[in-house]
């Protein structure tokens, strides 16, 4: 699978604000939060809808309707996290699990530390959250956690990508389609995504 990256006039102009460094934490968050749907919209094109009979104040009408049980979000903690306010807006009857990584120095490898997921999750759609895809170790390392609880279908949505993330996403797992609003053009020695926003969790939470 092709990466989807949404190419949009206003995701272009929300990109460039969230990039600036002067941008502070509360327009931070928001256009976090604002891509986040979009993102969703995205994801959820192939989504599968149920027949339905509603009434109007005129008449009664049939129509069609989303399951919201069907959907859960994983946020990567803790930058992950930023994009469920957002996304939760537009499918707001969603499951929300978490899953916390950290990395381990020597080895470099993500090392879970928090999983915490909801019931009947391997029967549910799973968008995984997390505003950065760099290295793609997490993402991989989320995917397989899932995996092995018989998730099936799994979909990734980050605001920024680089490509060696997703090379190595779609390398692992290539049935999990990944949304982004950008592929920057690479990372820095240490990791970071250039020319990217910094790191997110970061200037997401004010911590840095």
């Amino acid at each position: 699978m092709k990466e989807i990256v949404l190419n949009h006039p206003l995701i272009t102009h929300k990109l460039a604000i969230l990039r600036d460094k002067n941008t502070g934490t509360k327009e931070f968050r928001e256009l976090i939060s604002e891509i986040s749907i979009l993102l969703c919209y995205e994801a959820t094109k192939d989504a599968k809808l149920h027949s339905a009979e509603i009434e109007t104040p005129l008449e009664k009408y049939k129509t069609k309707k989303l399951n919201e049980d069907d959907y859960a979000f994983v946020p990567i903690l803790r930058a992950g996290m930023s994009m469920v306010e957002g996304i939760i807006k537009v499918i707001p009857n969603a499951k929300i699990g978490h899953i916390g990584l950290y990395r381990n120095e020597e080895t470099l490898e993500p090392v879970e530390y928090y999983y915490k997921m909801p019931e009947n999750i391997k029967k549910r759609q799973v968008f995984i959250l997390d505003p950065m895809l760099a290295t793609g170790g997490s993402a991989i390392a989320t995917i397989d956690r899932l995996k092995k609880d018989g998730v099936k279908n799994i979909k990734f949505l980050c605001v920024i990508a680089a490509p060696d993330g997703v090379k190595a996403v779609q390398s692992k797992h290539p049935d999990v389609q990944i949304y982004c609003a950008s592929v920057d053009r690479k990372l820095n020695d240490v990791g970071y995504i250039l020319p990217g926003l910094g790191d997110a969790g970061d200037r997401v939470y004010g911590t840095k």
